[in-house]
């Protein structure tokens, strides 16, 4: 069982990862939402007489090889980026979760035919499926949180089918089902409920996994198509040898910024785990010895 809701609060608020976390993603929720405000040139304006120029008061962070201005395209990538990581974890949540469900709940041959399906997704590697799938179809933006949506329910439903096996033999659910209560009502109203925290903890951590994933495709050329600027794409016109010797801010920037969001993501999603966790021991939680003796002892 999970603590409380109104417990959680206090404890992220004196946690120093969740504090440093939250401020990286509040960061990136702005940078995405500000992107046409902060942006000081056109993100998809090639101008080549400009192109590779140092940073400056003109380009903040310098110029890609074909004159576009790295911050705006920067930016800009925050967009793309945290809609990648929302929107793939959403499907992977609705997948996962529904089936999971399912799957912990009736148990035989439900559970046996989900529960293969996710052994055949989870046989092959995570980022080889994503390119298979990513190359089968047209790349762009929707197909890239799609597959990466699909591939990571396997996980989801696997973490949620284990926490239904324990709450579904609870008192309070068989008392429900011998007052007579349909299934669904039982799955929505007393199991859901109870599987939620440790569902919140991974969909924040496959926020940042989702992230990667999106760098990664767009680096291949099977993600986000130009001009639309992502972290992943700017990495790959970037990198070049000679390149990456005379202008190195083209691909160190972006790659900042991916390990900075991925970093943020993870931190908040630790602190969640222990904040949720009861059984998770804290420092500040724990009686220290004052040394005052105690009352009879010699």
């Amino acid at each position: 069982m999970s603590r409380a809701p109104g417990r959680v609060w206090p404890l992220l608020r004196r946690d120093g990862r969740a504090r440093i976390g939250l401020a990286v993603v509040v960061v990136l929720v702005l940078a995405a939402a500000l992107a046409p405000l902060l942006a000081r040139h056109d993100p998809t304006a090639i101008d080549l007489s400009r192109a590779l120029r140092a940073p400056s008061g003109a380009h903040w962070m310098g110029t890609d090889v074909q004159g576009r201005d790295v911050w705006s395209r920067l930016v800009h990538g925050a967009r793309v980026s945290l809609a990648v990581g929302v929107l793939s974890q959403a499907i992977s949540l609705v997948l996962g979760v529904a089936l999971g469900l399912v799957a912990g709940y009736y148990g035989r041959r439900v559970d046996d035919l989900v529960m293969r399906l996710a052994d055949v997704t989870l046989a092959f590697p995570t980022l080889l499926l994503l390119i298979a799938m990513a190359a089968a179809f047209e790349p762009s933006l929707t197909t890239v949180f799609v597959t990466i949506g699909v591939v990571g329910w396997a996980g989801m439903a696997r973490l949620v089918r284990g926490q239904v096996l324990v709450v579904r033999h609870m008192e309070y659910v068989q008392a429900e089902r011998a007052l007579g209560a349909g299934d669904a009502r039982i799955l929505v109203r007393h199991v859901l409920p109870n599987v939620i925290a440790p569902v919140v903890i991974a969909a924040t951590l496959g926020v940042a996994g989702a992230i990667m994933a999106e760098a990664a495709l767009s680096f291949l050329g099977l993600g986000v198509q130009p001009p639309t600027p992502s972290w992943g794409a700017m990495i790959a016109d970037g990198r070049d040898l000679a390149q990456l010797r005379r202008a190195p801010w083209t691909s160190l920037f972006p790659g900042l910024a991916i390990g900075a969001a991925v970093l943020g993501f993870n931190l908040v999603g630790d602190a969640l785990r222990d904040a949720l966790d009861p059984r998770a021991v804290r420092r500040t939680e724990m009686p220290t010895d004052t040394g005052t003796p105690i009352a009879g002892r010699r």
